[in-house]
Parts: C-alpha cells; structure tokens; sequence
C-alpha cells in the first residue's frame, strides 16, 4: 500500500520507517525541513535505538521517502496516518491546530492529484486526541473541504502505544491494534496495512478509540504514583518498598488483572474502605502525604452521591434497591455502597424498598449486624425477598443484582428508569427503556 505519515516526530517516524519496513511504500510528510532532511539523507530524525538503521535501509530499498509537500506524497496514496502535535494549552485542554491543519492539507490535495485506484482514502489519527475529535472536529474539515468527485474519504482512530527508548520493540509488539471507524473499507484497509503484526485487528467505536489511549496513560501515571506513595509511607517502617511491589505484581489474578478495572458503582466491605483509611492514617501520623490514596477515598464518595443525585433530578419518589450487600453472593454489609445509597435516599424522603436474595437481618451478627443497624435501623421494614415487590410501583430501579430472579422481575415490569450499578445486567436489560449505566 502507499501511505503517508502526516508529522515526522517521534511517532511518525518510528511509524514510517516500521511501515516501510514492512514493504509499504511510505511517505513522511512534515513543514519542517530539519526533519524531512535527515530522512532523505538516510538518518533517523529522533533519537531512538535501531531506527537510524531502519530507516537507512528504507531509503536505500526505495520504500521510505520524505517530503515537505503533502501533494506529492499523496498521490495514489491509500492511507495517510496523522501523527502530529497535540500539545496541552495554557487551560490544559489539547490544541488540535496541528491535526486540523494536517486533515485540511489531505483534503485540498486530493483535489490536485491522481486519486488511489480504489477511490477511497482513509484519514487517521494515531496523535492522542479526546473523543469526539473524529466525529466533529476532522468531519468539520472534510465538510468544509470535501472530496473530488470520483473519491471517498473513510476517518478512523487508530492509536499508537510507542515508549520513547523502546519504540521499535513496542511498534512490532503492540498490546493492541484497535482501530475505531464507522467505515468497514477502513477497517480492511488498516487489517491489511498492520497485518504484517500478527494481531487481530479490534474494530470498535470511533471515541472508544480516542478514549482507550487517555485511559492507558491515565493509569500508567497513576500505577507510578502509587508506587511512589508506597515508597514514601513504608520507609517510614524500615521497609524497602522495592521488594514490597516486586511481590506485589507477581499477583495477575487480582494486582494487575482486569479484576477491579470495571467500571460500576463503588468499593466497600470489611476490607478496602478500613485498610485504605489504616494507610492514610499511617501517612498523617508520619507527616507525609498521600494525595492519590486520599482522592480514591473521596472519588468512591463521589460515586455514591453521583447516584443520589441522579435519582433527585429525576421524577418520583418511589426507589427499589435491588442488592443491599456490597458484593453478590454474599450477606456482608460492612461499609457496602449499597447500605450508604439506602440511607441517603431515606435521608432525603424517599419511599425504598430493597431486595436483596441472601441478606436476612435475623442471620446477621457481629459486625455486620452493628453497621447495618447504625445504617438502616429499619432494615426489616423495607427489605423483600421478593424482587417484584421491590419494584411494585417504583419510579426508578437501582440495580446490583445479578441474580435470575432479580432480573426476571426487571423486565416483566421495568420501572420508568433503571439504573444500572453492575454493568453485568445483560442485553436485555440493557435494551430496557429508561435503561442507565452508572459510568456508562
């Protein structure tokens, strides 16, 4: 295939030269002539292990070339792929200058040169660019330019997961090749152009795309914090908390896993809230700041008001809380989201009936049975067995619940509004009218 590379930084290059490599005729495009240079010439314009050399035998093979006119790298192009700045502004947001100047050049040349044997172009960003910036910031450009007759634009998100240092290993090794597009012939297209990868190509939505990148680096910085507030608590203790997180990660089954990466409601139980607050109180009693652990204690409170005040701006004053324990399967109510929702929702007037198919109040002891009666003094009066009674009448319908009954009830007589608190409800739930995802 012909492709160009809009933007020859560290990721278009890296691309190009991979892409070349792979036996694709690539063109970089850059205005900057200090990078389109040192291609021409044979060289890497970054610096990164083995791509000076990668990108020396392109040139040589006649299948990298560099150029500062978008025309001519354009010509029978199939793809181009922009990767250029998106640099934060003064406010932090991300300044797609670059990006809209890039889609336009495409656009305007494609009325000046000859057209790729298909018809059809594909536009798409590897440059990390919020959701949305696809459906309303590249379509607004092509609207404004459109095609030549004859030609047909497909855009795509297509992000890049290259670490400066290690970028060749992580191109030829990606975690993911995720391509989102609502235009099938760009989804072959990219297929075709990463096959050489040996990965599935994972077509989804346009902005799932945009967002997974934000996601991945969101978290990346955040595992470094973490383990930076490890270090800085536990030295205090004469521990090296090297050693701590070199056991730490050999747990895949929970530590780093997909376990807790789901989004939904809150934590709770007998153990994250109590020893997550024991780790802080280590902190303050050592002068030392935890500021990422002190806001996953105040973010899981924002995920319990966020419902309640979802529930105040809708209609009704009748609620059914299907799930009262903070995890199915079981009756512990020890700091459960779902005990705080129920208080809160009593706190402010409103008629709750619960439904929960384990927690009986006359098995409860304990512990248990202390914080749920310091909760919900109530209990008795409001909880069901029967999830149907439960939703009898209700206006809106919180839902944890995953069990069969739970669900059949649900859809036999679905209140105005569900919403949902698992994330694990179905399809046919999902498909409900009235139907909300609580981070969804």
């Amino acid at each position: 295939m012909k492709v160009a590379v809009f933007g020859l930084g560290y990721v278009g290059s890296v691309t190009a030269a991979c892409l070349a490599a792979a036996g694709h005729d690539v063109w970089g495009v850059d205005v900057d002539t200090a990078k389109v240079g040192p291609i021409t010439e044979g060289h890497s314009p970054v610096v990164e292990p083995g791509l000076d050399e990668l990108v020396a035998d392109g040139v040589t093979g006649g299948r990298l070339h560099a150029t500062t006119d978008p025309r001519v790298a354009l010509d029978r192009a199939d793809v181009s792929l922009i990767c250029v700045g998106t640099p934060s502004t003064p406010a932090g947001s991300t300044d797609l200058t670059y990006i809209k100047r890039a889609v336009r050049d495409i656009a305007e040349a494609a009325h000046v040169v000859v057209p790729p044997e298909s018809g059809f172009h594909s536009i798409v960003i590897r440059s990390t660019v919020p959701p949305g910036t696809v459906d309303e910031v590249v379509a607004q450009v092509l609207a404004d330019v459109p095609p030549p007759a004859g030609v047909t634009f497909g855009t795509a998100m297509c992000p890049e997961f290259l670490r400066e240092g290690s970028g060749l290993a992580d191109f030829y090794e990606p975690p993911f090749v995720v391509v989102g597009t609502q235009f099938p012939h760009v989804g072959v297209q990219l297929t075709q152009l990463f096959g050489f990868l040996g990965q599935d190509v994972q077509v989804v939505d346009v902005r799932t795309a945009e967002a997974l990148k934000y996601a991945c680096n969101a978290f990346h910085a955040t595992k470094v914090s973490f383990a930076n507030e490890m270090g800085r608590i536990f030295r205090n203790y004469g521990v090296d908390s090297r050693e701590v997180m070199r056991l730490f990660v050999q747990d895949t089954s929970l530590n780093i896993s997909p376990y807790y990466l789901k989004p939904g409601f809150a934590f709770g139980g007998s153990c994250l809230p109590k020893d997550l607050r024991s780790v802080l109180h280590l902190a303050r009693v050592n002068d030392t700041e935890l500021p990422l652990l002190a806001g996953t204690l105040a973010t899981n409170e924002r995920s319990v008001s966020d419902v309640v005040d979802r529930v105040v701006a809708g209609p009704g004053r009748e609620v059914a809380l299907l799930g009262l324990s903070f995890k199915v399967s079981t009756d512990d109510l020890r700091e459960s989201p779902n005990v705080e929702l129920a208080e809160r929702l009593i706190g402010k007037g409103y008629n709750l009936r619960i439904y929960d198919a384990i927690v009986n109040p006359s098995r409860l002891v304990g512990a248990n049975l202390r914080h749920v009666e310091s909760k919900l003094p109530h209990l008795q009066r409001v909880l069901t067995d029967d999830p149907a009674a439960a939703l009898d009448g209700a206006d809106v319908a919180l839902v944890s619940a995953t069990d069969t009954a739970a669900i059949e009830a649900l859809l036999a007589a679905p209140p105005a509004r569900t919403i949902d608190l698992s994330g694990r409800l179905g399809n046919d739930v999902e498909a409900l009218p009235g139907y909300e995802g609580v981070a969804w």
